[in-house]
């Protein structure tokens, strides 16, 4: 064999795993870690009698890496090195490496947790983080701790941290060997956005074989982008154009890595982006999109997003120009545009539909996925919404046990819904035909999105007769090799097929796949719809259903800010009471109608958020409380009629709380009021029930209750409402001022006032506004000495002529403190005299 780089390493490679449980292996692109690590250590002496499980994300990788060792051991496949993918499986007792799938294992491990016979389990490509080698691993460590201290795990990467990984297996070795790579020129193409993908890699593929020699590979996003770019090919002369994408049958993938006759363009996915060596690849045309993984609540099914590439996926994409010699790499996208992508792409079990994920983890014994080993642990929230699917489709208990329906489920390579609808179809004897339809909702729409769709009470009923036409239609082939999968994994044999005389057991399967979609329309003759999970949507025009009463989602778009149901069945009321029979069972319901604005009492018949039937009752008087209080916290407690003295009280326990926290003032601010609202104000909600009411409430009385007697003598004594001032008037201090507590008075009643009133036992003097004779502010102080001395002196030159009427001493230390003008001040005199 030709020496490469990795094997420099092999022997401490070697050495680690016979002295270790497990190791860690960072190996740059082109180095050579898929076909010579596991052959190098097929012979170990730790492996005696016992075999080698590769882990592949990729079927043609997988498949293409078995045939390279076989024919290096001068061996066909199926001997000493065999391999299991989807589809297809050869191995046979002599195989000692098995390369497989994520799914392949956890399968295996499911049905043989303690691996009988598997010595190592190899991790390869890990860096590309996908749901199901995250699951992988957390099952195989499982079974390392607790059932197989012998067994070995290998984990391989070319770009990830090797790091977070070691950690996770104990603390365990990391090697690291270089790559082998010639030198790459990279040109910066920048092109216009995803949208144009096709078209900007078809130019990009122009000058690069203007500019340079020999084979050419070329990224774009999916399946869609590389039939258009080469249907813009079309006319180029002396080259062969090669699709390379994972739907292709092998044979027409195999042509594509193989060299031919012409000059080739490869035109591939990120299928390409790592492990397979296409050989005759000198350049690289990038477009530097990618299509991820993620789960779509609105569908159930997980969706393809177009993102842009991470830097570890650029520096793979780029590396495939340098594996057999000097190359080069054409970038769509600028150079300012690369140093704002993403290190590494994000794991796809953060953004992915973790309901597959729970439901093994169910069957494998574990309820609590946090105790497994995760490099990312599984989010939570999502991890919450997958529970709750799954015991609405009956595979989870309430306590997340793993049903015996659910332990069926999870032996079907399907999301969990598709799972359910053919074990429901299965139920009813026409597995063959549930087999259909879980693979035409699993895979592309065999709908063109330029067809009008045919009236029908089932928009899959239109898709499965397309399916059965002759000649096929575009991407029948790969729904019908699903649905043969399918039916093998159901152990049925071919068989009749048909579509039912009544749609009625159609529809019963799909709702026990979708229970949540049930939908209700709005009005009569409208194409809006109420879901039970309590959103809303719109009947899209590529559906053929004539608008029914009601009907169940198999497919959301989101649309902006608009659901469209693209994909349903026409559901009868009658199924729908059948299915869920034992949830239409009369209830009360008391609560506060968002739309109505008030409290509303009825006994109703009701599916989620469909309301079915119903009929008014009397709520009783907790119930009225209950539902008024959610009607406050609706409109926001601000919206209650916030009187002056209300808010005045809040101002005053604010600042006392402030200063004088020992004493327990309790919080009045709206953010504590909004959280304790049963404790403050539910004694006060008795006979309100709607806005209107709410509005006019106030809520001082139920305030002051909060405060015991001692509090509201305290509060007096430091915050008083009022203050006596020279004049002899009782003048009310504003707290709900800006900055400090505020007293407003007529100049003329604060004459003689020589220190500045404060509160709070003297700690916070009042800010003063002395007014005019008109109430108009002529001051702001809080040093009345000052203002008696410096400021007074100006104010009395500017307004006693223009307020003659009223007294302007030039002594105002000495005067009296009056609200009266000159002539009541001396009529008064003269009385007292």
């Amino acid at each position: 064999m030709n020496s490469l780089p990795i094997d420099q390493i092999l022997p401490a490679l070697c050495l680690a795993l016979s002295e270790n449980k497990s190791a860690v292996l960072q190996a740059a692109p082109g180095a050579g870690k898929t076909t010579r690590v596991p052959l190098e250590l097929l012979d170990q002496p730790w492996l005696a009698g016992k075999s080698i499980l590769m882990l592949q994300p990729r079927r043609l990788a997988a498949r293409h890496a078995a045939e390279y060792m076989a024919e290096l051991l001068g061996e066909k496949v199926g001997q000493r090195i065999g391999y299991s993918i989807r589809f297809e499986r050869k191995r046979s007792q002599q195989t000692r490496l098995e390369i497989v799938t994520e799914g392949i294992l956890t399968r295996r491990l499911q049905s043989d947790p303690e691996l009988s016979g598997i010595g190592l389990v190899i991790f390869d490509e890990f860096h590309e983080r996908n749901i199901n080698s995250d699951l992988a691993l957390a099952l195989c460590r499982d079974t390392q701790l607790a059932l197989r201290e012998d067994l070995k795990l290998l984990v391989m990467s070319a770009t990830l941290d090797a790091e977070p990984i070691s950690v996770l297996l104990d603390h365990c070795p990391i090697l690291t060997s270089p790559g082998r790579s010639f030198p790459i020129e990279t040109r910066y193409l920048p092109q216009p956005s995803e949208r144009n993908s096709a078209e900007s890699v078809a130019a990009g593929i122009r000058t690069a074989l203007r500019d340079t020699s020999g084979d050419i590979l070329a990224f774009l996003p999916g399946a869609g982008e590389i039939r258009r770019c080469a249907g813009l090919l079309t006319d180029l002369t002396g080259v062969a154009i090669r699709p390379l994408f994972g739907g292709m049958p092998f044979a027409e993938q195999r042509q594509a890595i193989e060299p031919g006759d012409k000059r080739r363009v490869v035109l591939a996915t990120n299928i390409a982006e790592t492990s397979l060596t296409i050989d005759g690849i000198t350049t690289v045309v990038d477009c530097g999109w990618e299509r991820r993984p993620r789960f779509d609540s609105g569908s159930g099914l997980t969706r393809l997003e177009l993102k842009r590439i991470s830097v570890a996926s650029a520096t793979q994409r780029q590396g495939r120009a340098g594996r057999l010699g000097p190359g080069t790499c054409y970038r769509l996208w600028s150079e300012a545009q690369q140093a704002e992508l993403l290190p590494q792409t994000p794991p796809e079990i953060r953004s992915a539909d973790l309901s597959p994920l729970l439901l093994e983890l169910a069957c494998w014994g574990e309820t609590a996925p946090e105790r497994l080993s995760w490099l990312d642990v599984p989010p939570p929230a999502p991890l919450q919404q997958a529970r709750q699917l799954l015991v609405e489709l009956k595979s989870l208990t309430p306590d997340g046990q793993a049903t015996r329906l659910g332990q069926r489920m999870v032996r079907l390579p399907l999301p969990p819904r598709l799972a359910r609808l053919v074990l429901a179809a299965d139920e009813d004897h026409q597995t063959a035909l549930g087999c259909d339809l879980a693979a035409l909702l699993s895979e592309r729409d065999l709908l063109p999105k330029s067809a009008l769709p045919l009236a029908t009470d089932c928009d899959l009923e239109t898709r499965w007769r397309l399916l059965q036409r002759l000649p096929r239609v575009d991407g029948a082939k790969t729904v019908l090799r699903v649905a043969e999968d399918l039916r093998r994994t159901m152990n049925l044999s071919k068989g009749a097929n048909s579509w039912p005389d009544k749609n009625d057991r159609v529809q019963r399967w799909l709702v026990l796949a979708w229970p949540d979609r049930i939908s209700r329309q709005r009005e009569a003759g409208s194409d809006r719809y109420l879901l039970s999970s309590g959103g809303g949507a719109v009947l899209s025009c590529r559906s053929g259903l004539p608008k029914p009463t009601f009907l169940v989602a198999l497919d959301l778009d989101q649309r902006n800010d608009q659901a469209e149901i693209t994909i349903a069945s026409t559901l009868e009321r009658t199924t729908l009471e059948e299915i869920f029979a034992d949830r239409l069972q009369p209830r009360r319901q008391v609560s506060w109608d968002k739309r109505e604005e008030r409290v509303v009492a009825r006994e109703v018949i009701a599916l989620g958020a469909l309301i079915l039937a119903e009929c008014p009752v009397k709520a009783t008087s907790d119930e009225q409380l209950q539902a008024a209080l959610v009607g406050v916290r609706d409109i926001g407690i601000e919206r209650l009629n916030w009187t002056r003295e209300a808010l005045q009280l809040c101002a005053r326990v604010a600042h006392c709380a402030a200063n004088f926290p020992q004493d327990g003032w309790p919080d009045l601010s709206f953010d504590a009021l909004t959280s304790q609202l049963e404790d403050w104000l539910g004694p006060y909600l008795t006979g309100v029930t709607t806005r209107a009411e709410l509005e006019r409430f106030n809520p001082y009385t139920a305030l002051k209750n909060q405060l015991s007697w001692d509090l509201l003598a305290r509060l007096e004594q430091l915050a008083p409402e009022r203050i006596e001032i020279p004049s002899g008037a009782q003048i009310r201090i504003d707290y709900c001022a800006e900055g400090s507590p505020l007293l407003a008075a007529k100049l003329q009643e604060l004459f003689g006032l020589k220190q500045t009133p404060a509160i709070l036992d003297g700690r916070l003097p009042l800010l003063i506004h002395p007014l005019s004779p008109a109430g108009r502010p002529l001051a702001v102080t809080q040093d009345l000495r000052y203002f008696w001395d410096h400021a007074y002196p100006e104010i009395r030159k500017e307004m006693r002529g223009r307020y003659p009427k009223h007294p302007w001493p030039e002594d105002p230390w000495n005067a009296q403190a009056t609200a009266k003008t000159n002539k009541s001040l001396q009529k008064s005199r003269q009385i007292n005299s």
